[in-house]
């Protein structure tokens, strides 16, 4: 594949989680809008994605989870057991209609991605990103693990190193379960310290596997920086990785109103530009993201780069429109720039003393495979 390809699927389309749960918004639809509205997902470069078979999910989640996560969607309804054992019907991860449907979608995205880079390229499934799901469980809002899936498949296809990078405000637990130990995926997470899963700790190293760094509040542009230049991009580079996998949650945003750090999408662009020289091919997924708003322009600016194209200084009228549409059930509207512009104003700042420590032990970690 020579050209970067778009995926999609319209069971995003409507799908809620339910109307006051943090993903009551519509993402991936308004992505696809917008992109569309700027002219820069052309028929040829769009993909719709599969659903992906039960058989396929049995990568990583046990039988008895995949068959309770079709009869949950099939009744609309859990046992107080199944609850209990699957964490399904939760307030986090609750009974909806698309419930199997929309996350098999999001990891026959993933799959189909895998497949689209075989001899190389890069793939968008803005979808994907679901970290948190376990083999046996949902979690934190995630019913199936397409970065696993989608990792396994990679290897499956006959790959030895694949270098795994989140940068969510939220700790890649699930990812973190599957690969530990591993010597064919490196795992490096930049996420929010002391936040949901609690996970992620800096000397946490998942058998050498991973490189963990939780920030503090307020993690700023300049900040991010620093820890994409010193720590990321060496991190992936002496893994020497024949495919790179982004996940590129927008809960980092500094609007978003499940963490609390400081980053504008400009960090999210530059990291797919800094990662995409490093591999011959390349994933990105979507993630968290919370405020309709700002997922929506920031996965679109991370499509922009990935398919090289000029951001406008001023959004044209019917990208504007797409902006303008969404609805939030929170109170209150907007900044006027998050319905005009594509890239947020820099968010700079001071670089903090124990960052740049925590970055340093990371470094230390990294200099015997230099």
């Amino acid at each position: 594949m020579s050209s970067p390809v778009f995926i999609g699927s319209r069971i995003y389309r409507g799908s809620v989680y339910g109307p006051r749960h943090p993903l009551s918004i519509q993402r991936v639809p308004a992505v696809t809008d917008l992109a569309r509205a700027l002219g820069w997902v052309p028929d040829n470069r769009y993909r719709p994605s599969p659903r992906a078979k039960p058989v396929a999910l049995t990568g990583f989640h046990t039988p008895a989870y995949i068959n309770a996560l079709q009869a949950a969607e099939a009744a609309q309804q859990v046992s107080d057991e199944v609850r209990a054992r699957h964490g399904l019907g939760t307030l986090s991860n609750p009974v909806f209609p698309e419930m199997f449907r929309r996350p098999a979608t999001a990891v026959g995205g993933g799959l189909l991605a895998a497949e689209l880079v075989r001899e190389g390229g890069i793939a968008h499934n803005p979808g994907g990103g679901q970290h948190h799901g376990l083999p046996d469980a949902a979690a934190g809002f995630c019913f199936l693990n397409e970065p696993v899936l989608t990792i396994r498949r990679l290897l499956d296809m006959g790959l030895q190193r694949v270098a795994y990078v989140d940068i969510d405000a939220h700790h890649c637990d699930g990812v973190e379960l599957a690969f530990e130990g591993s010597e064919r995926v490196r795992m490096i997470s930049i996420h929010e310290a002391r936040r949901w899963p609690f996970t992620g700790a800096l000397e946490d190293r998942a058998g050498g596997s991973a490189f963990n760094l939780p920030v503090a509040r307020g993690f700023n542009d300049t900040e991010f920086k620093m820890v994409l230049e010193e720590m990321i991009l060496p991190a992936v580079e002496a893994f020497r990785p024949e495919a790179i996998f982004l996940q590129c949650g927008a809960d980092a945003l500094a609007e978003d109103p499940l963490a609390r750090l400081s980053l504008s999408n400009r960090s999210h662009v530059t990291t797919v530009r800094a990662l995409r020289p490093l591999a011959p091919r390349m994933i990105v997924s979507g993630g968290g993201g919370y405020n309709p708003w700002t997922v929506a322009r920031c996965w679109t600016a991370v499509w922009g780069e990935i398919a090289g194209k000029q951001v406008p200084e001023r959004l044209p009228q019917e990208a504007e429109a797409v902006l303008r549409a969404l609805v939030w059930h929170r109170k209150g509207q907007p900044e006027e720039a998050l319905f005009t512009t594509l890239l947020d104003s820099p968010r700079e700042g001071p670089i903090s003393g124990d960052l740049r420590a925590d970055v340093a032990r990371l470094q230390a970690r990294l200099a015997p495979a230099l």
